[in-house]
């Protein structure tokens, strides 16, 4: 078998409700993501596409018929977890743990727009 190099073992599948383009701008303006795949429809829109953050590789397309939309959670190492939590916030996310300091880091968690549960943790930050 075959997998390309940017897999992991398990990655996230998001299935948008809508507007994929929208989800682009917020990963890429949010986590400075990077577009390694992208599959159109004839006519546009986004079937399937695959973007890399911080090295770990997300996938998503948008909900039809077939396929009924589904959010999903995400745990994201970054090193300004203050700083990522407020630009969440600037992009329509809503905030649902204030950035903190647990016992495993400096952390905090934002919803997006499309309903989907990010995680930010900085291991070293307390």
């Amino acid at each position: 078998m075959s997998i390309p190099e940017h897999y992991s073992p398990v990655m996230p599948y998001i299935v948008l409700p809508n507007d994929a383009e929208g989800f682009i701008k917020f990963i890429t303006e949010i986590f400075g993501a990077r577009e390694i795949l992208r599959v159109d429809h004839d006519g546009g829109g986004v079937i399937h596409a695959e973007y890399s953050i911080n090295g770990g590789t997300i996938m998503f397309g948008v909900a039809s018929a077939e396929w009924k939309p589904f959010p999903c959670g995400m745990f994201v190492i970054v090193s300004d977890v203050d700083g990522v939590y407020a630009k969440g916030l600037e992009h329509g996310a809503i905030g649902n743990q204030e950035p903190s300091d647990q016992g495993y880091g400096r952390a905090a968690g934002f919803i997006d727009p499309w309903g989907n549960q990010w995680w930010l943790n900085d291991p070293a930050g307390h």
